[in-house]
């Protein structure tokens, strides 16, 4: 199971409602959980297995219930709601800082005002430190990244009302 697998498999369960879910292959064991008030996954932990535990296990047929998902009226209220935010998106591959070092405060927190060219995080890319500045002015309305997680390309980082 690849990264970007995982990455959809962790949107999927955010957007579904249900508070956790296990998966277990081969030699991956990954566990998501989720706030079911505001939908934000909590932790998500990848262990890979030791290649002794891995033995050949005898076959086991398994009944598979049928997935039910509820979908409420909230969901596309708060579709739209988005919409009228700009999404600050990762440009780099790394991991994602909140503290420029971590004896230093936050570069910004929910409900801060950000101008253009402001430093809103820094990525740590090949043990290089990359500043990320606004290129937009506002408000932060969300920080979708939690500190030092790691980020992909084109991640969204932040939610920023430019009212």
């Amino acid at each position: 199971m690849d990264l970007k697998e995982i990455q959809n498999l962790i949107k999927f369960v955010a957007n579904s409602g249900v508070a956790e879910v296990k998966l277990e292959m081969d030699d991956v064991k990954i566990t998501i959980r989720t706030t079911l008030e505001t939908n934000v996954t909590e932790a998500t932990y990848v262990q890979q297995l030791p290649a002794q535990a891995a033995l050949p296990q005898a076959v086991v047929p398994q009944q598979t219930a049928p997935v039910v998902v509820n979908v409420s009226a909230e969901a596309p209220a708060a579709a739209v709601e988005d919409s009228k935010f700009i999404t600050i998106k990762s440009p780099i591959i790394g991991t994602f800082y909140r503290k420029p070092s971590p004896d230093k405060p936050v570069f910004t927190e929910v409900g801060s005002t950000i101008a253009k060219g402001d430093v809103l995080c820094v990525i740590e890319a090949m043990k290089l430190f990359n500043e990320i500045e606004s290129e937009v002015s506002g408000k932060i309305v969300k920080i979708l990244v939690d500190d030092m997680s790691p980020v992909e390309f084109d991640q969204p980082l932040f939610l920023v009302d430019p009212s």
